[in-house]
């Protein structure tokens, strides 16, 4: 693989000629994570000799062996961030290689000089909503008609119950929605998942990073300049622009953004800086190892924030295509939707016989208490799961250490990132049958954005088991209360799907 410069993995063994490999780095993490809790699984991760299709079981591993105790969960969270921060390298403009650990340490010109970053500033001039209402299939969802789509959801599945019951909270607390009292840092500001259209639809206050691209900055001040909010932008300090207040910004498209993996120390110094209450919200993706490598440069980034500031609280968004322990009532569900589906006595029987029974296999095991919902997918590969598992792990570790943190299961939602991946899209397209519903990205980021909300005005205190805080208030999509085991069904979901995929 290219190495380029900033954020890279580590090379397999020590020198120059040696390659860097993304499989050898995910065995690690993966043992290292294992090996205080789980000796014999960190030894098979190790020793794993096919990475890119074997990784399903050992990330399955990772969350089994927590279960054991909170404990276990925490200290596989905090040894598998500890061999990221240990082995991941950067690689400077001039070519000299250091750590991770060491790229905020005081170098001549590090974030300082020509390089250092600005503010500027945008003022929308629109009315704010205040009111939550939630796009859904063509129409705007408010009031009794939103607290019905609530209801029905978890009826059928698609949400967990404290998921409705946090919106409801919102709805009946409509002063929450003005998050203008905190800075809310959007990370990957240009991402359909992300808050920063909520919320500065709601009045509030969006600091924005996102790469240097003036297509990415050209839609958000647009919809900065439309809004209620207040979008806050980096800039080159040395640019005209910084520090201004601007309404109906033009320009500015073509000087904002900053490259996290190649200008961390700067993102830190200007992130230092900004006034007020910090919510670190980390929404960054990218294709490939580079997922890996942008997700690794945000959690040292936030480390750093955490330990440089008292005030910072976190914001993530778990994918639903993950491994997660849910609860006995969803194992229960479950159970009864696979005991009474029509697809399942008509197709059932001849579909297992005719695959082996590798098709149509229970979600669980009846009476699991908790469940495990598999529902990794093979075509995402191990660095979109490794770059996920980072930032619950960090969760983790931040809420065990008495942070503040919002992480919440996402449902399946038709990104751009999923669609243009023709298997994706068609096992989306035939989710339906398996009792998955598939989102919107307008439904999915208001959502996610009330749940965000619900979670910095009340705190969001820890239970008593890391599995219970990821279960809590889950948006899945039916994943985890539908009849199968999802990676048993999805190669009929694509077969189903394939005409109807767009």
């Amino acid at each position: 693989m290219s190495t380029g410069t900033g954020v890279v993995f580590p090379r397999v063994d020590p020198g120059d000629d040696s390659p860097r490999s993304t499989s050898a780095f995910g065995r690690r993490v993966a043992a290292t994570a294992l090996a205080p809790v789980d000796p014999v699984g960190a030894r098979a991760a190790e020793q794993e000799t096919n990475w890119r299709r074997g990784y399903l079981t050992h990330f399955r591993r990772l969350v089994e062996a927590g279960l054991l105790s909170p404990e276990a969960a925490t200290t596989i969270a905090s040894e598998g961030l500890r061999a990221i921060h240990d082995h991941m390298r950067v690689i400077q403009p001039g070519g000299e290689e250091i750590g991770l650990r060491e790229i905020f340490d005081d170098r001549p010109g590090a974030g300082s000089g020509e390089q250092a970053l600005a503010t500027a500033t945008v003022t929308g001039g629109g009315e704010a909503e205040r009111e939550l209402s939630l796009p859904y299939r063509g129409e705007r969802l408010r009031g009794d008609a939103l607290l019905r789509r609530l209801d029905a959801w978890v009826s059928s599945g698609v949400i967990e119950p404290s998921c409705a019951a946090a919106v409801r909270e919102v709805v009946r607390n409509p002063d929450w929605l003005d998050l203008s009292d905190q800075q809310l840092v959007v990370l990957g500001a240009g991402a359909e998942m992300g808050p920063l259209r909520s919320v500065l639809r709601w009045g509030g206050s969006v600091v924005a990073v996102d790469l240097p691209r003036p297509d990415i900055w050209r839609r958000l001040l647009t919809v900065a300049g439309q809004s209620a909010g207040r979008l806050q932008v980096p800039v080159p300090a040395a640019d005209a622009l910084a520090g201004s207040t601007r309404s109906a910004p033009t320009d500015l498209a073509e000087h904002a953004g900053a490259d996290l993996l190649h200008r961390l120390p700067q993102v830190a110094e200007w992130l230092s800086g900004v006034d007020g209450r910090l919510v670190l919200g980390n929404y960054v993706y990218a294709d490939g190892a580079t997922n890996v490598r942008v997700s690794a440069a945000v959690d040292a980034l936030t480390e750093h924030l955490v330990h440089s500031r008292t005030d910072v609280a976190l914001a993530f968004l778990a994918t639903p295509t993950d491994v997660f322990a849910v609860p006995a009532e969803a194992v229960a569900q479950s159970t009864a939707a696979y005991e009474r589906s029509s697809f399942a006595r008509l197709a059932r029987r001849p579909v297992r016989l005719l695959s082996g029974g590798r098709l149509l296999q229970r979600n669980y095991a009846p009476g699991a208490d908790p469940g495990v919902n598999d529902s990794l997918v093979p075509q995402q590969g191990p660095n979109y799961v490794l770059a996920k598992r980072l930032q619950r792990w960090r969760a983790t570790v931040a809420r065990r250490a008495g942070g503040t943190v919002s992480l919440r299961v996402a449902p399946p939602t038709r990104t751009r990132s999923v669609v243009k991946n023709r298997a994706l899209a068609a096992a989306y397209a035939g989710a339906h049958r398996f009792g998955i519903e598939v989102f919107e990205p307008a439904t999915s980021n208001t959502l996610m954005a009330a749940l965000l909300v619900h979670d910095l005005r009340t705190g969001s205190p820890p239970h008593e088991h890391p599995w219970q805080d990821e279960a809590y208030a889950a948006a899945h999509g039916g994943l985890w209360r539908g009849p199968y085991d999802p990676r048993s069904a999805l190669g009929l979901a694509v077969v189903l799907g394939l005409g109807s995929a767009r």
